[in-house]
């Protein structure tokens, strides 16, 4: 059993200092010299005067650069905090500031952000930045206080740490609906508890390769690293430009014989939609999980056919309970494109509950608020009570004290065979000429058309009777002419009229968040900007 999240890596060092522990591009890590340069940055980073429970923000693209950054930040018995480098200057700043963090690690082609965000007074004088790139660095507005050459100069043994489980390891920052990213804190007990359960129920071991896709900011990517590292596995970090490639990104996976493949599905539908995957492709691959989003059903049923040797998992899970709660590996390929896949049942510690208002339970197939209790769940948001309040709630079920539940703001039922069923965002279910409607039921059935690589369904607030305006954007498959007329007359085979979209888009691509995730407030924006009624 692991005491803290970067003993794997030291067990593993003790016991195979060649193995491989990390790839990129033509870059190779063993545990060895992952473990002792951690170490010395560990080292420099106390030296420096980082004391427990400091946080580091590190501004680094994703790369064996950014993981020393991460596993040094955690042996100084510090908090790591990832700041995406392709995000706004502004956004950045915010979650520097909320942070109240002393250090700034750098590295990669982020010298442009640095100076934006140097250029503010209050950060240059707050925060001092380490520049961890053979590449020199030096701005107008900032200079390093130390470099990737005073590593040398540290040395390579563990650090004494004082950390215990309980302790915070990370602070993820995710959209806050004020404008103001909210922090969510997780702790090294929580991620132990679910990559120890991941680690035996999909039987990781030593010959595993698996897959890096999420990016760091974004908790995915804490499994896939701490994942692979606490079975002793060979990490490989896919490069950020392949995501919109399907088939160079096919390409990818055969070349590094992947045993592992975890990501948003929108990376999978992608690969589906391009028709990417061939026949028995990919014969090293074990196991295909995916999380953060529904899978529309018939991407999973093409890789499903195209993979007969893989096993696939659906994975579900909001950032404030670590990385997924509950689990669902399907076991047969779906005959019907309608098929719901569930979220399952809750991981080994945790559990789901479909609650009415007054938070008791729901007999099966009602619909309601999903909520979750157990070991994943976050202490709650970084020095910020009162939104900790809001949705960290104690479970009037239970006689424990101290046992919480989440709202993770998601409606679900309990299907007659006792598995959890997602339905969508509470937000999603809108009230549109007089009828309640299920905006991912519409998706669902937008799903089932060849013609389309993807779609979306949002509402829009609109003038009159009929409440929320259905507004649906949509991408055809290239050299494929679609358009609304068409798309209408298909739905209406499947939907009633109530449901139909009064407003239509259609996109090169649908706009992605920074976590590869559909942007629906960008979307919504849109339509309101665009007004693009019914033609």
């Amino acid at each position: 059993m692991s005491k803290l999240l970067q003993h794997w890596i030291a067990q593993h060092a003790q016991r195979r200092p060649e193995a491989v522990a990390l790839a990129m591009n033509q870059q190779r890590m063993t545990y060895g010299e992952l473990e002792a340069a951690s170490n010395q940055l560990a080292h420099l980073l106390k030296a420096a005067g980082c004391q427990k429970g400091d946080r580091v923000c590190f501004l680094i693209p994703k790369s064996p650069a950014a993981i020393v950054c991460i596993l040094g930040i955690l042996k100084a018995d510090c908090i790591y905090v990832p700041i995406d480098p392709a995000s706004p200057a502004a956004r950045a700043a915010k979650i520097i500031a909320a942070c109240e963090n002393r250090w700034l690690l750098a590295a990669g082609a982020v010298t442009n952000l640095l100076e934006e965000l140097t250029a503010d007074e209050k950060i240059r004088g707050a925060v001092s930045i380490g520049w961890l790139d053979e590449q020199a660095c030096g701005g107008k507005n900032f200079t390093a206080q130390f470099s990737q050459p005073d590593l040398s100069s540290q040395p390579a043994t563990p650090p004494a740490y004082q950390n215990s489980r309980a302790d915070a390891a990370y602070i993820l920052f995710t959209s806050g609906s004020t404008g103001v990213p909210k922090g969510v804190v997780i702790t090294h007990d929580n991620v132990i508890h679910f990559v120890e359960w991941a680690v035996k129920y999909f039987g990781m071991s030593p010959y595993d390769r698996v897959s890096g896709h999420s990016p760091l900011h974004f908790d995915l990517s804490v499994f896939d690293v701490f994942g692979a590292f606490a079975a002793g596995a060979q990490l490989h970090l896919v490069p950020p430009e392949l995501n919109l490639l399907p088939n160079k990104l096919t390409g990818w996976i055969r070349r590094a014989e992947l045993t592992q493949w975890f990501s948003v599905p929108s990376a999978l539908n992608y690969m589906a939609k391009f028709d990417a995957v061939q026949f028995h492709d990919f014969p090293a691959l074990q196991r295909l999980l995916w999380c953060g989003e529904v899978l529309p059903t018939p991407a999973l049923a093409y890789f499903m056919k195209r993979l007969p040797h893989a096993r696939f998992t659906n994975l579900y899970g909001p950032t404030e309970t670590t990385i997924a709660s509950s689990y669902y590996s399907v076991l047969q390929c779906p005959e019907d494109e309608k098929t719901a896949i569930p979220i399952g049942a809750g991981c080994a510690g945790e559990a789901l509950h479909v609650l009415n208002e007054q938070l008791q339970p729901l007999p099966p197939n009602a619909i309601g608020d999903l909520y979750i209790s157990g070991a994943g769940l976050s202490p709650g948001y970084w020095r910020d009570p009162e939104k900790t309040a809001a949705v960290f709630l104690q479970n009037p079920n239970s006689a424990d004290p101290h046992d919480r539940l989440y709202k993770t703001g998601d409606l679900a039922k309990i299907g007659d065979d006792g598995l959890v069923y997602f339905l969508g965002r509470a937000d999603s279910q809108i009230k549109s000429r007089g009828y309640r409607i299920e905006l991912g039921e519409i998706e669902t059935a937008l799903h089932a058309m060849q013609d389309l690589q993807e779609s979306a369904v949002v509402a829009i607030n609109a003038s009159g009777f009929e409440g929320a305006a259905i507004c649906c954007a949509y991408v055809p498959i290239a050299g494929v002419e679609v358009n609304s007329p068409n798309l209408r007359k298909a739905l209406a085979k499947v939907l009633p009229n109530y449901m139909m979209p009064a407003r239509w888009l259609a996109l090169e691509r649908l706009p992605k968040n920074d976590n590869g995730k559909i942007d629906r407030p960008k979307l919504r924006e849109q339509f309101q900007r665009y007004e693009t009624h019914a033609h």
